[in-house]
Order: structure tokens, then sequence, then C-alpha cells
């Protein structure tokens, strides 16, 4: 699953990650593309809190991909 959620800006980003992450099964992946710098470091503040795994942070070109899997 893919969040495409560049062009918008904090809290975006994670509002649109929540929403989807939300309706995922335990143990899914979801890529969030975010143009907003804010968002890879807000995004993974968020998965600690929320008991999700952070799979990893890639700087692509324009834009951050952050991955995240499911934990509960």
């Amino acid at each position: 699953m893919v969040v495409d959620a560049r062009g918008s800006y904090c809290p975006g980003p994670l509002m649109e990650l929540i929403k989807t992450i939300k309706a995922q099964p335990v143990g899914a992946t979801v890529d969030l593309l975010s143009g907003d710098r804010g968002s890879s470091k807000d995004v993974p503040e968020w998965v600690a809190k929320a008991g999700h795994e952070l799979v990893g942070v890639f700087e692509e070109e324009g834009h951050w991909r952050i991955r995240v899997r499911k934990g509960r």
C-alpha cells in the first residue's frame, strides 16, 4: 500500500498515514510518500508511540519514502 501525500504539509501526511494504517491488517506494510521534510521526523516518532515498526526512511528524488509495518 502506498500513500502519496506529496504536496501536503504537516500534519497532512501523518494524518493520511494514520487513516490508511487503521484500515490495514496487522503486519501490513505502508509506504508514505511525503515532500514535507518534517514528516521524516514526525512520522517515526508517531510510529514508536503507536506500537508500529519503522522499516525505514528513504530520501528519494524530491521526497521521502517512509515505510511502516502495522504492529497492532
